[in-house]
C-alpha cells in the first residue's frame, strides 16, 4: 500500500464555487495535474461548458477555471491507496484537507460541488462537522471518473451544467 498526497488547491480570490474530488488517481499523480486520466470526463465537460478543453495546455485550463470563479481541490490531503479507485482507499489512513482555513480565505464561495459520491461522503464525515454552522450549499454531481459508467457523457454534462447556476 502506498501513502499518497493530493495537490494544492486551484484557487482564486474570485472563487464562488468549489469543486471537490476525493483524491487524485494514479495518472493525475504521475502527471501532477488534476483529472489527467485520458478517459476522465472532467476536462471534456469543462471544455464543453467553458472552453477549458483537454487539448489546451493545463495552465490555460486552470486560468479559465480561475477566471470563471471556480476553485478545484480534493477532500483528502493524504491517504493510503493502491491503484486509482476510491474503493481502494484505506479509511483508517485518511487525513482531510484544512477546509476551515480554506473557507476563511475564500469567503466568496457559496456552493460546493462534489465530483462523485465518495468525495461527498468523506467531506460530510471528516470536514463538515468542523465547519458547523456554515452557510455553504452542497451539491453532488455524477463522477467524471471512467470507472463511473452508470451515466453517459451527455447525462454527466447535463448534470454538471448546475455549476453555472451558482456563478
Amino acid at each position: 500500500m502506498t501513502r499518497i498526497q493530493c495537490f494544492p488547491p486551484i484557487e482564486s480570490p474570485l472563487a464562488k464555487v468549489l469543486i471537490l474530488g476525493s483524491m487524485p488517481g494514479r495518472a493525475s499523480l504521475q502527471a501532477s495535474q488534476y483529472y489527467a486520466h485520458p478517459r476522465n470526463a472532467f476536462w471534456p465537460i469543462m471544455g464543453d461548458l467553458m472552453g477549458a478543453a483537454p487539448n489546451l495546455p493545463y495552465e490555460a485550463r486552470i486560468e479559465i477555471l480561475q477566471s470563471a470563479g471556480i476553485a478545484l481541490w480534493d477532500v483528502l490531503a493524504t491517504c493510503v491507496r493502491d491503484g486509482s479507485l476510491d474503493a481502494e482507499i484505506v479509511e483508517a489512513s485518511i487525513s482531510a484537507n484544512d477546509f476551515k482555513a480554506f473557507f476563511l480565505t475564500h469567503t466568496g464561495i457559496a456552493d460546493v460541488f462534489f465530483n462523485g459520491a465518495t468525495a461527498e461522503k468523506y467531506f460530510h464525515k471528516y470536514v463538515r462537522p468542523l465547519l458547523e454552522p456554515n452557510p455553504l450549499r452542497f451539491h453532488r454531481l455524477p463522477s467524471t471518473s471512467p470507472a463511473h459508467a452508470a451515466k453517459t457523457y451527455r447525462q454527466k454534462l447535463a448534470a454538471w451544467e448546475a455549476i453555472f447556476k451558482s456563478l
